[in-house]
């Protein structure tokens, strides 16, 4: 019951201002009663409309007109004009074998230091904090400006993941954990930092699952109350995609990667990662997360706004 408790989190972000007083503009031009520490979830905006946030004069390069882009293959280029009905794409051999082991090299010495350490089993959150090299990958301006126009908006870098073995995550979609409204103003890229086959963990992703609902609190029954966050685990989330799933047929894509290829995804796409059947192999990978600047970024299961900085 105490973990449930919105003033518990209200009482963490207290301290917390400088990283959260992103979202105060936002609360003004919607004339929301919110402060910077105040429980946030899908039902404060259910009677907004969705493009309030944004500024008309926003100048944002287009797809076709960034360096990735025209540096790339026609197929490729064919391929990254499919994202708004695939909802992902892949950029290979964005990074060189030896970007990739430097990264790789750098994990190691954090690790080996204690700079960094595992949390949640095997997760190495914002390692971009002690590694200006590993921040200097996420915040390359060609890659900035490519994501920019997926966005329609400034992409803010606001997390890096590492990971030495496969996630093995059930699927999911990440607007559930790092929510926006609008909703879909958020990208995940990731960075296949060896070769990575069916034996240590591959992504898997659902190719235009983007396009449907947003599955939140409410489709769930997660809601809560004025004083408590919702009761159901999050395995009972996964079950509902689960079944979602298979009543909308979807098919399943897995991303077999060459080192130095990443992959960017949309909000909304439902993706995971598949058993890391041999435990002899390592699979490293580095996540980053980006939200659009015109948006209120929180987090949807615990109804608490998003850190950023």
């Amino acid at each position: 019951m105490l973990f449930r408790l919105k003033a518990l989190y209200s009482l963490y972000n207290f301290f917390n201002k400088s990283k959260l007083k992103h979202n105060l503009p936002h609360y003004q031009k919607l004339g929301l009663k919110k402060k910077y520490y105040s429980p946030l979830s899908s039902i404060d905006f259910k009677n907004f409309k969705p493009d309030v946030l944004k500024p008309s004069n926003l100048n944002i390069t287009p797809l076709n007109q960034t360096e990735i882009f025209k540096n790339s293959s026609p197929e490729d280029q064919n391929h990254f004009l499919d994202y708004s009905k695939n909802g992902y794409l892949i950029l290979k051999n964005y990074l060189s074998n030896q970007s990739v082991n430097d990264v790789n090299l750098e994990i190691d010495n954090l690790l080996k230091t204690g700079k960094i350490k595992f949390v949640q089993r095997n997760k190495l959150m914002f390692v971009l904090k002690q590694s200006q090299l590993i921040k200097s990958i996420g915040e390359d301006l060609k890659l900035k400006k490519f994501l920019n126009s997926l966005l329609n908006d400034e992409a803010v870098l606001f997390q890096s993941i590492n990971f030495i073995t496969g996630s093995e995550q059930h699927t999911h979609s990440d607007s559930v954990h790092m929510t926006t409204f609008p909703l879909g103003g958020l990208l995940g890229v990731w960075v296949a930092l060896e070769d990575i086959t069916e034996e240590n963990g591959p992504l898997h992703y659902y190719p235009g699952s983007h396009l449907l609902p947003y599955y939140l609190n409410p489709d769930y029954n997660n809601v809560g109350n004025k004083w408590l966050i919702g009761d159901k685990s999050y395995t009972e989330y996964e079950d509902m995609l689960e079944t979602k799933v298979k009543e909308k047929n979807l098919q399943k894509l897995v991303f077999k990667a060459n080192k130095g290829d990443l992959l960017i995804w949309h909000a909304n796409l439902m993706h995971g990662g598949e058993p890391h059947i041999n435990k002899n192999k390592t699979r490293k990978s580095m996540v980053f997360h980006y939200y659009a600047k015109h948006c209120i970024c929180y987090h949807e299961i615990k109804q608490r706004p998003a850190l950023i900085g």
